[in-house]
C-alpha cells in the first residue's frame, strides 16, 4: 500500500526552522499532551507511552542523528491559543523537527491550521479522533495513529443493539470530538434500528449538571451514552445522574474510559476505546510494563507508535540525505504501510538499523500501524465493561 503516499504540493516549507537539529548530536522531539483539563488523569499515561519509544531509540544506538530529546509541554486539550503557542514555542525556540500530538482534536486542528502547515512541520496526533480531521487540509502533514471517531460510532452502534439496548439518550461535549462523535452514532445507531431519544451537547465546567439530566431523562431513555471527558464535563453528567438516580446504565467512549468514571457507576456499563488485537496485545504488554506503561491505557499503545513514527521518518529522510517536513511525512506513509519488512514493539533498533542499511520496513509497532490514504489509523476496539468497579475488557471488534 506504499502508493497511498500523500501529497504535499504547493506547501511552501521552512526549512531552516523544521531542519535546525539535523545537524547537532541532539535532536529535539515537541510533545504535546493535555497535561492539564479534561483529560489530565490520561495524559500522563499517554507521555509514558510516547517517551518510552524515545528510550528505546536512544538505548539502541542505531539513530543516526545522535540522541533524541523530547520537549513536552501542556497542550490543555481545550484552549487552542494555549495550544498554538505551545507549538511555536517548541519548533522556534526548542527546534523540534517534528510535533507529536496533541490529544484532543478541537486544539489538534487549531495547530494544524495556524503551525504546522503554515511552518511545514509534521504532526502526528496519538489521539485525536474527529471525523473532521480526515478532511482537514493539511497538505500531507498531519497524521493520526488514533482512528476516526466515524469507526468508534459503529462499533458503539452495533455493540448497542447487540446487547438489546433498543433506545438511547445521547450527551456529548460541545467541541469537536463529541460533536463529531455524537453526530456518527446517531446516524449508524439509527441506521440499524435504534431510537435514539434525544441529543444534547453540554457543556465543560459547569458547576451544575442537575438541569442537562433533566432534560435527557424527560425524553424517555433509561440508558445514556456520555460522549465527554472524564475529568470534566462527563464526569459532571454522571455524578449529576448518580445523584438523582436517573439513568439505569451507561455507554462510553474513549474520552470517559477512566477509573475517574469507573469509581462513580455500578458494574454493567460499558465502552470501547481503540486497541490492538489480542496478538498485538501480547507483544506490547511485556514491553510496556517493563517501561512502567501502562498496556491497557487509553491511547498509550498510540502514544508509543506516534513517537516511533516520528523517529523512523527522521531515520529515513537523514538516510536519504534530504530533509523537511514534507520529506518527512513522505517516509511516514511509506514506513508505516506494507510492504516491507516488519517492525514490532520493541524492535525499534532492529527498525532504525534496516532504514539506514535502505531496506523497506513496515512498521507494525504496538497497535498494528496502517494507515488510510488520509494518514490515519484504520483502528480496532476493546469493549470494555465495568466489572467489580474497573473497566474490564470483554470484547475486541
Amino acid at each position: 500500500m506504499k502508493s497511498l503516499i500523500k501529497t504535499s504540493a504547493g506547501i511552501v516549507l521552512s526549512a531552516l526552522m523544521v531542519t535546525a537539529s539535523y545537524g547537532a548530536k541532539t535532536v529535539v522531539i515537541g510533545e504535546m499532551q493535555g497535561f492539564t483539563g479534561p483529560i489530565e488523569s490520561m495524559a500522563g499515561p499517554m507521555s509514558l507511552g510516547a517517551n518510552l519509544a524515545v528510550t528505546e531509540a536512544n538505548a539502541s544506538g542505531k539513530y543516526l542523528a545522535g540522541t533524541i530529546e523530547v520537549a513536552r509541554g501542556d497542550s490543555t486539550c481545550i484552549d487552542s491559543a494555549a495550544a498554538t503557542a505551545l507549538a511555536e514555542k517548541l519548533i522556534n525556540e526548542n527546534n523540534a523537527i517534528a510535533l507529536m500530538g496533541p490529544n484532543c482534536s478541537g486544539v489538534t486542528k487549531a495547530v494544524i491550521g495556524a503551525v504546522s502547515v503554515p511552518m511545514g512541520v509534521l504532526q502526528i496526533s496519538n489521539a485525536a479522533t474527529s471525523p473532521t480531521l480526515s478532511v482537514e487540509p493539511d497538505g500531507g502533514l498531519f497524521f493520526r495513529t488514533a482512528p476516526s471517531d466515524t469507526i468508534q460510532a459503529g462499533v458503539l452502534a452495533k455493540v448497542a443493539l447487540a446487547r438489546g439496548i433498543t433506545d438511547i439518550a445521547v450527551t456529548h461535549e460541545n467541541g469537536d470530538y463529541g460533536k463529531g462523535l455524537a453526530d456518527s452514532f446517531v446516524s449508524q445507531y439509527e441506521a440499524l434500528g435504534g431510537t435514539v431519544t434525544i441529543v444534547a451537547a453540554h457543556e465543560n465546567d459547569k458547576a451544575d449538571y442537575s438541569a442537562d439530566i433533566a432534560a435527557l431523562s424527560a425524553a424517555g431513555s433509561t440508558t445514556l451514552a456520555v460522549f465527554g471527558y472524564a475529568d470534566t464535563g462527563g464526569k459532571g453528567i454522571v455524578t449529576a445522574s448518580e445523584d438523582t438516580g436517573a439513568f439505569m446504565d451507561y455507554v462510553f467512549a474513549d474520552g470517559m474510559m477512566s477509573s475517574t468514571i469507573s469509581d462513580l457507576v455500578a458494574d454493567g456499563s460499558w465502552g470501547t476505546m481503540p486497541a490492538p488485537s489480542a496478538a498485538l496485545l501480547e507483544k506490547w504488554k511485556p514491553v510496556a510494563t517493563a517501561g512502567g506503561v501502562d498496556p491497557l491505557g487509553v491511547f498509550t499503545g498510540e502514544s508509543y507508535d506516534a513517537m516511533a513514527l516520528i523517529i523512523l521518518a527522521s531515520q529515513a529522510v537523514n538516510s536519504a540525505g534530504t530533509s523537511g517536513g514534507a520529506a518527512m511525512a513522505e517516509q511516514v506513509m511509506n514506513i508505516a504501510n506494507a510492504p516491507g519488512i516488519q517492525c514490532h514493539v520493541g524492535k525499534l533498533g532492529d527498525c532504525l538499523k534496516y532504514i539506514s542499511g535502505g531496506l523497506e520496513v513496515d512498521y507494525v509497532g504496538a497497535i498494528g500501524v496502517e494507515l488510510t490514504a488520509v494518514g490515519e489509523q484504520m483502528g480496532s476496539y476493546a469493549e470494555q465493561e465495568i466489572i467489580a468497579g474497573e473497566f474490564t475488557v470483554v470484547g475486541s471488534h
